[in-house]
């Protein structure tokens, strides 16, 4: 019998916070595409409480897929995870983390940058091919220019402060080959936090029959990307070990190649729920700035009845799914990011290049399939 060459023998895969958005997504697009020989998924969250869709379920039922319970941020329990009797595990994705605004910086540090180094310290006493850190997009300064994973760094949100943190931090840990990806606006079934609180709100003024009216201009930048394109620029990088390329610390932005704004995702919106909108202008949203808080106080205070209302009339009794707006998501900060270095030195090709109205709705079809967003408002 000849032997079996080990070129020929598919990886092993571990997701950390594989329950969450784009953990699922990632495991889908490894199982589907037969890219692996098995996945351990490692999640503090069950896959039977974590709001799965029909697909993902069988996904995780899956006889490739583990799944393991385990709080990361506690030691014990991270070790526990990262025992495993098998095969050595090639890759390690880091999808693990706090991602809810509105949090204590407590609640961040010990989310995000704890965790992470609890992983990072084992997957490299693995000694694992390739690691790969999922980052943020919101790590650099505030202006107009797409920036280069070279620019100046300024993280404006608590999740991106310590994100970087995290990226500084993993410089130190010795035997690691990783790879950091700085994702814009991830968007895809499944996303809660990208943009589907826009189109909650957009749900909430059908509901109302009104305007809807945001703060800032629509030249505003909110850069997206789809979660597969994601999926698909983490594995390449896992990829990458075997030749050399993609070497470690390597920092990768991940964005689609349509610039957008907070004027296309609001005219989708319009579309997708035939209501108009408009924008309040810097002027005035300065003015706003002042007391921004008050300002966001009286905004989810206007969203949460009618929100109540539609999945009353629509049988829904418990969702996910929120109007609530946190300060950080309205705040005059620009998210331009310039993807060249993955798409030019990586050959990367996008499978969906610029977010659109189909993209979109394919989220609000999914969540109206699991009766989570009242299907009366979709048209």
């Amino acid at each position: 019998m000849a032997s079996t060459k080990l070129t020929d023998v598919k990886p092993r895969v571990m997701v950390l916070g594989g329950c969450g958005f784009i953990g699922r997504n990632l495991v889908e697009f490894l199982v589907d595409n037969d890219l692996v020989s098995s996945v351990t998924v490692v999640d503090k969250v069950p896959p039977q409480t974590a709001w799965l869709d029909r697909k993902h379920q069988e996904i995780f039922d899956s006889q490739k897929v583990t799944f393991k319970s385990a709080n990361l941020i506690i030691p014990a329990s991270c070790e526990n995870a990262f025992l495993d009797e098998g095969d050595p595990i090639d890759f390690i994705i880091n999808c693990a983390g706090e991602t809810k605004y509105g949090q204590t910086d407590p609640v961040y540090r010990e989310g995000i940058l704890k965790l992470s180094l609890n992983c990072a310290n084992l997957a490299a006493k693995l000694k694992v091919k390739r690691y790969v850190e999922i980052s943020s997009g919101h790590v650099y300064q505030n202006d107009k220019v797409a920036h280069k994973e070279t620019a100046k760094l300024e993280p404006w949100t608590f999740v991106a402060k310590y994100k970087l943190m995290v990226e500084e931090e993993l410089k130190n840990v010795t035997d690691l080959n990783y790879v950091v990806v700085r994702p814009a606006i991830v968007y895809g079934k499944g996303d809660k936090n990208g943009i589907v609180p826009r189109l909650v709100t957009g749900a909430v003024y059908r509901q109302l029959g009104e305007m809807m009216r945001l703060l800032w201009s629509k030249d505003l930048a909110m850069n997206t990307v789809h979660v597969r394109d994601v999926c698909r620029a983490v594995w390449l990088l896992c990829q990458r070990h075997a030749d050399g390329g993609a070497t470690r610390g390597q920092v990768y932005n991940v964005v689609d190649m349509g610039d957008t704004t907070q004027g296309c995702i609001s005219a989708i919106v319009s579309e997708i729920f035939n209501i108009n909108h408009d924008f309040v202008g810097s002027m005035l949203s300065s003015v706003y700035k002042t007391d921004l808080a008050t300002v966001v106080d009286e905004i989810n205070d206007k969203h949460v009845a009618p929100w109540a209302e539609a999945c009353a009339n629509d049988g829904i009794e418990n969702t996910p799914l929120t109007p609530y707006l946190d300060g950080e998501m309205l705040t005059n900060h620009h998210l331009r990011l310039d993807g060249t270095k993955l798409v030019s030195t990586l050959n990367f090709i996008h499978d969906i290049p610029k977010i659109n109205k189909d993209s979109v709705k394919e989220i609000l079809d999914d969540y109206v399939e699991m009766k989570l967003f009242p299907k009366s408002l979709v048209l």
